[in-house]
């Protein structure tokens, strides 16, 4: 039997407009493969009723969340309505280094950063787009949570999210979820079965020709 030995972990990015199906995407990814870590953000907001740290998020305050980025220790991060949010460095690498993907929930900024840092090329980006806008809208109102002004909103928000298609390594259009499940594990496996992330081929190659010379 063939020691395969350990490969190192991807990150997974995954971004779409709001109601495009993203978080369903992500959790039934995760079903698939519960070894896929989820990337929980830091953030300086309060933590609300029942959450607890490192678990919704981690909880930091605004001094120690910006010493975080200047030293390095986010992959990326954002202010959004005056509260700071990011992606803790540590638990990412720690996670590539045993050998499990991270999957981020994020958004084209976030990526964006991420694609740039210097663990770039670890990274297998994913757009997720709504088959039309009309449907896009649909869904969104079917929700019941938002008023038409939010939804008006987020529609608008969903044009500029849109635009940056183009920047993703691949592109899915969620007509149908069951479909677009199995091409996120299509485009999954075979990004870890990719030459440069088989650390072990090296070796077994060095023994097939040894086995070879000594027949």
């Amino acid at each position: 039997m063939t020691d395969t030995g350990a490969r190192r972990g991807l990150l997974i990015i995954v971004s779409s407009p709001s109601g495009a199906g993203k978080s369903t995407l992500s959790r039934r990814l995760r079903e698939w493969d519960p070894s896929i870590r989820f990337s929980v953000s830091a953030t300086t907001r309060a933590p609300r009723s029942g959450e607890e740290d490192g678990r919704e998020y981690y909880f930091r305050s605004r001094d120690t969340f910006q010493e975080m980025v200047r030293n390095g220790d986010m992959l990326e991060h954002a202010e959004v309505f005056g509260n700071l949010y990011g992606s803790p460095r540590g638990p990412v690498e720690d996670a590539m280094h045993e050998g499990c993907d991270t999957l981020f929930d994020i958004d084209w900024q976030g990526g964006q950063q991420i694609r740039n840092s210097s663990l770039g090329k670890d990274v297998v980006s994913i757009f997720i787009l709504p088959p039309s806008m009309v449907e896009l809208e649909r869904r969104l109102r079917d929700r019941g949570q938002d008023s038409a002004e939010v939804i008006d909103g987020r529609m608008q928000k969903s044009l500029a999210e849109v635009s940056h298609w183009a920047e993703y390594d691949y592109v899915l259009v969620n007509e149908d979820v069951d479909q677009c499940t199995e091409e996120l594990k299509t485009i999954l496996t075979a990004e870890r079965l990719r030459r440069d992330r088989q650390p072990w081929l090296n070796e077994f190659v060095r023994k097939l020709n040894a086995e070879y010379e000594a027949q």
